[in-house]
């Protein structure tokens, strides 16, 4: 059988630096035998031009990368490796469409008052990227060697007293949980989505073919309950001397997220905005895009230094803001894209040396100790989710911080296949334009769900294909049985669409031999103390969750257990035969950045790629049945083992071994393992004088990494960087350069 070569993605920030200099290195070792790594730019400007093709230079093309990587994904022959990607924001968005003017690329400016260009703009905003590739279920578990490495070098957790104040403060009604109704289609049909103003007129929205089986649902946040939450807890936490903090996904759900932030910096800052109406109407202040675009639209304006002055006036009222940056005076709701909760809640949990459950103050100072960390109330409007949170900080109350030498682990088996639940729902979330109804009506006008709205409510609809539910209750059993671990499917009966889906979990469940597996359904609440209480025994339990929870799932414990969820090995087994593997978590990546140009030191761990590759290498080993594959797959998995053994990982400071040094120490130890392995005397034969090679030039290697330290470096652009000078900042070791170039012509004559 013919080597299918592997689609290594060119995503975005860190990840992107690192893939310069780890590329050439893996590529030495998969080119003798047949398998080609081939770069696939999906990162946010790839994405903007590929859908603005007559904004490039003539000559110049722009192939829709990600589109071409979708439809592969639904192909037995997939074999893809997706980094992190950014999420982007509409922040995000207009500094990449800046960037991309100024290297000669005539992108239009976002205007989100122009149709068409807001509709092509869409289609990279937010989570445009997972949608797509995720063409199956996730299974995301730490490797059995990273789970080692974290008992035998554990990371910091802060200490949890009882008498922490640190709570999750969510909505009571007018949510999202207490308006969802559900369905099962008992048939393939067609229903449009319409809006139905308060004098009778109907705007169809959306037409959507559903098929049968299908589990659709549909809900409503009133924006006016929201308001309402939002002023209460400012007011209770301004009272309780608490940090406030709001805790959303606005960059991976692009519709409702970012206007639920808007109302919060509306709400929080309601003297500043009705005070400047008319001037922020003027300039274009957005509140969903953050009080950063105040400071955006008029730092330097004749009235800024009033504006200003308000701004630090609204404290006088208000609970402290937890901070994102307390050096750059950037707080918890400067910018959407910052506000991550999956990022921000299990960091806030793990806490520190001086605090569990705290926060950075606006007191905090580059260089600040944890005591400038500070009990918060963390507002997550929305009940789907937030209990689980609360139920996690409360435990921690009670028992104390997790010890990660002790700790069992919680690996997720997610539900994700075909765009499944809330984070496909984008194309499906709207914005009421009046009081009136959204409803969602079959062909032949028989209702499907109805909600009565006001003016800024937002409604969304949400799909889960019956074939995905399928597969995911199969990868459940599976993984519980190779495992021999307890599974919890987090599932809340009191809540409509997981009602549906414990019917169908119980059906299915029905069509496996599950003789001897330990199988449960609990609800966010009950399943995360019981998993947290078995990990605090040191016992593993598996959670069986949707999509969503799966995302705040594998960032959580991860956190708790490793430090950090870019350690998790992430499997997509996807529906048609082939694979995705994923490589973590990118949400640090952005400081990565800034400290790499600044001072031409990366930190980011390239951990998460060393698993994917090789879980991506034994997959094609074992369908193609090739004994060289099957020989450089074992190498790797070993090579790990000893990278992590020998404490290769990045340092955080300037003049530290970084990303590049790991990368070669995770080759020398490649060529080693394959150099002493016998299951293959040829290629034994080529790696022996490589792995001698490396290990001779290790110390000059090193001392050229380090060296080229401590001073700002010029790659040409954060979101569109020039490759030639990137390459050749990652790759500042002439010897190893010289080592790599040599091998691999000679590997390949």
């Amino acid at each position: 059988m013919a080597m299918p070569n592997i689609k290594w993605t060119i995503t975005d920030e860190a990840p992107m630096l690192a893939t310069s200099s780890f590329v050439p290195i893996m590529s030495a070792f998969t080119e003798p035998t047949g398998i080609v790594i081939e770069k696939a730019d999906i990162s946010l400007a790839a994405r903007v031009l590929a859908h603005f093709p007559e904004a490039l230079p003539e000559g110049e093309a722009a192939p829709d990368v990600l589109a071409a990587l979708g439809d592969l994904a639904k192909t037995p022959s997939a074999n893809i490796i997706k980094l992190p990607n950014i999420s982007a924001s509409i922040p995000q968005l207009q500094e990449c469409i800046a960037e991309l003017n100024a290297h000669g690329y005539k992108v239009p400016e976002y205007d989100p008052s122009n149709a068409e260009l807001k509709a092509r703009f869409a289609k990279v905003l937010g989570s445009a990227v997972n949608p797509v590739l995720r063409e199956g279920n996730s299974d995301r578990r730490a490797a059995h060697s990273v789970k080692e490495y974290a008992r035998a070098f554990p990371h910091k957790m802060g200490p949890w007293s009882k008498d922490c104040k640190t709570h999750v403060s969510h909505m009571e009604g007018g949510d999202f949980y207490g308006s969802e109704q559900s369905a099962v289609m008992s048939e393939d049909c067609t229903v449009r989505i319409e809006f139905v103003a308060a004098d009778g007129t109907v705007t169809q929205l959306k037409q959507l073919n559903l098929l049968a089986g299908e589990v659709v649902d549909a809900s409503c946040m009133s924006c006016k309950a929201l308001e309402a939450f939002f002023e209460k807890s400012f007011t209770d936490c301004h009272a309780e001397g608490l940090l406030i903090s709001l805790h959303l996904k606005a960059t991976m759900m692009k519709v409702s997220d970012p206007i639920m932030f808007g109302h919060a910096v509306k709400v929080f800052y309601k003297d500043l905005f009705a005070k400047h109406a008319e001037l922020f109407k003027e300039v274009g202040v957005d509140a969903n895009n953050g009080l950063g675009d105040v400071y955006a639209k008029l730092e330097g304006h004749a009235k800024w230094a009033e504006v200003e002055a308000d701004i630090a006036a609204a404290y006088a009222t208000r609970p402290r803001v937890a901070m994102v940056n307390s050096s750059r005076n950037i707080t918890n709701f400067h910018v959407p894209s910052d506000v991550i909760i999956d990022a921000s809640m299990p960091s806030m949990i793990r806490g520190a040396d001086g605090l569990g459950g705290g926060m950075w103050t606006p007191d905090s100072a580059p260089g600040a100790n944890d005591s400038h960390l500070e009990p918060t109330k963390a507002l997550i409007p929305d009940r789907c989710y937030a209990g689980s949170f609360n139920a996690a900080i409360d435990f921690c109350r009670e028992h104390g911080a997790m010890d990660p030498v002790t700790m069992g682990t919680v690996p997720n088996v997610g539900l994700m296949a075909a765009k499944a639940e809330e984070y496909g729902s984008h194309d499906k979330t709207f914005e009421a334009k009046g009081d009136g109804k959204m409803r969602v009506v079959k062909s032949d006008g028989s209702p499907v769900f109805e909600h009565a709205v006001e003016t800024g409510d937002i409604w969304r609809m949400c799909q889960t294909k019956d074939l995905s539910i399928r597969d995911w209750v199969k990868l459940a059993v599976t993984r519980a049985r190779l495992s021999s671990t307890p599974a919890v499917f987090w599932l809340d009966s009191a809540r409509p669409h997981d009602a549906n889906l414990i019917e169908k979990v119980n059906l299915y469940l029905k069509d496996h031999d599950t003789a001897g597996l330990d199988i449960s359904i609990m609800n966010a609440v009950e399943a995360t103390t019981h998993s947290l209480a078995r990990a605090k025994d040191g016992k593993d339990t598996i959670s069986v969750t949707g999509n969503v929870l799966r995302d705040y799932n594998t960032d959580l414990f991860p956190i708790l257990e490793l430090g950090t969820s870019a350690k998790m090995l992430s499997i997509v087994p996807l529906l048609e035969g082939g694979g995705l593997y994923e490589t973590g978590a990118g949400g640090s990546a952005p400081k990565h950045v800034e400290q790499f140009l600044k001072e031409n030191h990366l930190r980011w761990d390239s951990l998460g790629e060393f698993l994917a590759l090789q879980v991506s290498l034994q997959e094609v080993g074992e369908k193609t049945g090739n004994r060289d594959v099957v020989a450089i797959a074992s190498a790797l998995d070993k090579a790990v083992g000893t990278f992590l053994k020998e404490d290769k990982s990045p340092g955080r400071k300037v003049n530290q071994p970084d990303n590049r040094t790991s990368h070669f120490y995770l080759g020398l130890y490649w060529a080693q393992e394959m150099a002493a392995q016998d299951a293959n005397p040829e290629l034994k034969a080529k790696f022996e004088p490589f792995a001698t090679a490396l290990k001779a030039a290790e110390e000059e290697i090193c001392k050229d990494i380090i060296e080229c330290q401590g001073v700002s470096v010029d790659i040409g652009g954060y979101y569109h960087p020039d490759m030639a000078k990137l390459d050749a900042a990652m790759r500042p070791s002439s010897a190893l350069n010289k080592i790599l170039h040599d091998f691999r012509v000679k590997a390949n004559l």
